[in-house]
């Protein structure tokens, strides 16, 4: 359990640096993944240590138990001699034997005992191992789903906006040919309705103002000059012609 508060607390504090500086969550997961396995690493050389240890023990105790066999035969040679003195020696060294011997059998029981807690573990850890990295691929799976969905709606939220834009320049340029249009419209009803001349049509406004200008101007002029002629007609006529044209048209009433 230790071992697992203390990949949590890593993986939490991880986490949390990771979401305050926007990192990515995969990298995340993909860093306490390899702490994990890290510690499942160091959790298997604990147990190929304490293999190692214990069969080096069994490897002494066999070496030990040679000895033993060994002195059983001495001082069995040695009463067979008559020497029961080298007989009773062998067999103190036996029982000094037997004395690290029985150490050896209980220290093997020890690394056998943790032997089995440890590969008990390792299994427990490894499953677990197994299970996050299991979770750690869907939810980096996930996390790009998601960050290609936002890439996609920000590129059809920008092409929207492209659009808009677009939509708005051409009903802009349309705004434009209508008035064009209408505008080329009026000017061929006031040509045809003799409105506008071709001097309209080349000067605008201050063109038309200057023709009806002089056009009054000659008007004036004209009505003078008539008005000049009859005077010099009427002298050249006498006063009877004056008197005559002015009565007449009494006489006839």
């Amino acid at each position: 359990m230790g071992l697992f508060s203390r990949l949590a607390n890593l993986f939490q504090i991880r986490a949390s640096a990771a979401l305050d500086k926007a990192e990515d969550p995969g990298q995340v997961m993909d860093y306490s993944y390899n702490k994990q396995l890290e510690q499942l690493q160091q959790l298997r050389r604990s147990v190929a240590d304490v293999v190692t240890q214990e069969k080096r023990l069994e490897l002494q105790q066999s070496q030990l138990q040679e000895k033993l066999n060994k002195l059983d035969f001495q001082a069995q040679q040695a009463l067979r001699a008559n020497r029961e003195d080298l007989a009773r020696m062998a067999l103190q060294r036996k029982e000094t034997l037997i004395v690290q011997l029985n150490g050896y059998e209980q220290q093997i029981a020890q690394l056998k005992a943790q032997e089995e807690k440890l590969i008990t573990m390792e299994r427990t850890v490894s499953a677990r191992v197994e299970t996050f990295r299991t979770q750690k691929e869907m939810v980096k799976a996930q996390y790009s789903a998601a960050q290609a969905q936002v890439k996609i709606n920000e590129a059809v939220t920008g092409i929207s906006q492209e659009m808009t834009e677009m939509n708005l320049a051409m009903q802009r340029a349309q705004n434009k040919v209508l008035d064009m249009q209408a505008r080329a419209n009026a000017m061929d009803t006031l040509i045809e309705q003799g409105t506008l001349g071709e001097q309209g049509l080349l000067g605008a406004g201050s063109g038309d103002t200057l023709d009806r200008e002089l056009q009054q101007i000659a008007a004036e002029q004209n009505v003078e000059a008539q008005l000049q002629a009859l005077k010099q007609q009427l002298q050249l006529e006498g006063p009877d012609a004056q008197h005559k044209q002015i009565k007449g048209p009494a006489t006839e009433m």
